[in-house]
């Protein structure tokens, strides 16, 4: 072997392919069905992969729901992490840039952010989940520059607030609905 030069080892590869289309899949079975409908059946029919793929690489739902779980906290985490860089590169400052995360979860992701939520949730009942629920909590708060950790939790709760409620409405809020109440929750933050 030559120095500098790294072995890709396919089947690795290849596997880790095939789980991150199979978590794709559980997410769109999610939005769909809700957490009721996650089978090892309908995972892999939504993944077009054949049943015993499903428990090769997840021996029991709750271990494809976890991943699901912590593959989705860990993209929120940094979808609002890069958002709040990207606003202050822009000078737009983070509000604007929460706002229309919100919004965009809201309106055309609204089927994504509900199957997450309903992820979210169902760790109340399977502790089994609640880690994976709680990484994007702690992986935000890590993030944060300031040093008052309550604050950080008391903005992400209100975020939480507001997905849930942008959830139950007929009509999704705009980003410039949703605004002035961020402006409002990041306040103790400045």
């Amino acid at each position: 072997m030559t120095r500098g030069y790294r072995r890709v080892d396919g089947r690795k590869a290849r596997g880790d392919r095939r789980r991150a289309a199979i978590i794709e899949a559980t997410l769109r079975v999610i939005e769909r069905e809700g957490v009721a409908g996650v089978t090892h059946r309908t995972v892999a029919k939504e993944a077009d992969v054949p049943p015993a793929s499903i428990t090769y690489h997840f021996p029991g739902l709750d271990d494809l729901l976890v991943d699901t779980l912590l593959l989705s906290a860990e993209s929120m985490a940094v979808e609002v992490r890069d958002q709040i860089e990207s606003s202050r590169i822009k000078g737009s400052g983070p509000a604007g840039a929460v706002a229309e995360m919100l919004a965009e979860a809201l309106g055309p992701r609204r089927g994504r952010t509900m199957a997450e939520y309903e992820l979210y949730l169902l760790a109340a009942r399977r502790p089994t989940l609640r880690p994976a629920a709680r990484l994007w909590l702690d992986v935000l708060t890590s993030l944060a520059r300031q040093p008052d950790e309550v604050r950080v939790r008391a903005f992400l709760a209100g975020v939480d607030g507001l997905l849930m409620q942008g959830l139950i409405d007929d009509e999704p809020p705009t980003a410039a609905e949703l605004l002035p109440v961020v402006e409002r929750l990041l306040e103790p933050l400045r």
